[in-house]
């Protein structure tokens, strides 16, 4: 009950002051069940994206942090192939910052900071973030090239819930699915952030 009433406030929160960039919304009638998007922010690699987000609320919510993760592939040190996040705000101490007075929204809002400003002393993806650290063009060029790819032309509005999108996102899963195969198959990435 708890959760069901403070999920309702935070939707409301959302769309009535959402933050720049940022839409979340409930999949249908499932309130468990959210979608949200973050627009890449200007002056990133990121730029003229728009990345689509699932995120699955816990039982224990607020107790326990939502599950998060990238539904369109992106290029980062911190976000693996299956669209994981390695992000403090995401876990429970001791490893993690994740507490009740933390929100939806903020952890959104943490999120976009991640995609602007990448930890590559923290990373899931140890090639990108030995390539952030000491090839940053290199890493930039990928980085823009993923944006055009799969964030600019796949996600042109909002996702709505509808069969179109619906198909192109799983589509979209399925590239991310096989690039990381054919990427662990060529050379296991060591991950540190689990």
């Amino acid at each position: 009950m708890q959760r069901a009433s403070r999920l309702k406030r935070e939707l409301q929160m959302l769309s009535t002051e959402p933050s720049p960039g940022i839409t979340c919304w409930q999949t249908e009638e499932q309130i468990d069940d959210l979608r949200a998007q973050i627009v890449g922010g200007t002056e990133t690699p990121y730029e003229g994206g728009v990345f689509s987000l699932e995120i699955k609320v816990p039982e224990r919510y607020p107790f326990e942090p939502p599950k998060i993760r990238f539904l369109t592939p992106i290029y980062h040190p911190n976000i693996d192939n299956s669209g994981r996040i390695c992000h403090d705000a995401l876990k429970l101490p001791p490893k993690g910052a994740w507490k009740p007075s933390l929100n939806i929204s903020t952890v959104l809002t943490s999120i976009q900071l991640l995609m602007a400003e990448p930890n590559p002393d923290d990373p899931l993806m140890a090639d990108i973030s030995s390539e952030f650290k000491y090839n940053k063009q290199l890493f930039t060029e990928k980085a823009r090239k993923w944006t055009q790819e799969h964030a600019v032309q796949k996600n042109m509005g909002v996702v709505d819930g509808n069969k179109e999108n619906t198909l192109d996102q799983k589509a979209s899963s399925r590239k991310r699915e096989a690039f990381g195969a054919q990427q662990e198959a060529e050379e296991p990435a060591k991950r540190s952030c689990m």
